[in-house]
């Protein structure tokens, strides 16, 4: 009797399971490097829109800076020199803001955010708690608004309560003869 050897090779005499190894390994590969592109892209579009924002940011926070500093002068001539001079610190520390932002790159504003959040982590998470509030008292009160005008909709159909009962016909009562049917015994 005669055995049959059922192993076949693949070229280069590598068995079938290792070269399936091989294109497995060089798809993950492939894959792997697909995703660090896609990383990078992702992360050049944030740096990009992070510039274009702060540098938006950094001009409207600049004319906040000069309102700031011309109410200070309004308030000086009024011969109010205490208010005057806390509008013209304040108005010094927002033109720094828009400063900053305005000469900053979006790499150094995300290392900058990224090193506060890493130096002040209660700082973050007491802004992330304050910000949850906010959010959801201001979703209390824009539900509790849009309740109140979806049922004064005068698209809506008449509720019962809104209907004035004098208006309305009341029905008459329905009397319904009752018949006593002798109960066999048993």
């Amino acid at each position: 009797m005669s055995t049959y050897d059922t192993t076949t090779s693949a070229p280069g005499g590598q068995s079938g399971t290792s070269g399936a190894q091989e294109k497995a390994q060089e798809a993950a590969q492939v894959a792997q490097e697909k995703a660090q592109e896609a990383k990078g892209a992702a992360r050049d579009r944030v740096r990009s829109e992070v510039d274009t924002r702060s540098t938006q940011a950094g001009e409207q926070v600049s004319t906040a800076a000069q309102d700031a500093r011309s109410v200070g002068e309004h308030l000086r001539s009024q011969g109010k020199d205490k208010p005057a001079e806390l509008a013209d610190k304040a108005a010094a520390r927002v033109a720094e803001l828009g400063d900053y932002l305005k000469r900053s790159d979006g790499d150094a504003i995300l290392r900058d955010v990224e090193r506060f959040g890493r130096d002040k982590p209660w700082a973050v998470m007491a802004g992330g708690v304050a910000l949850g509030i906010v959010a959801s008292r201001f979703l209390k009160a824009s539900s509790s608004r849009r309740y109140h005008e979806q049922h004064s909709s005068p698209n809506l159909p008449a509720r019962t309560a809104d209907v004035d009962r004098d208006v309305l016909p009341t029905p008459s009562p329905v009397t319904v003869p009752v018949t006593t049917a002798p109960v066999p015994s048993a």
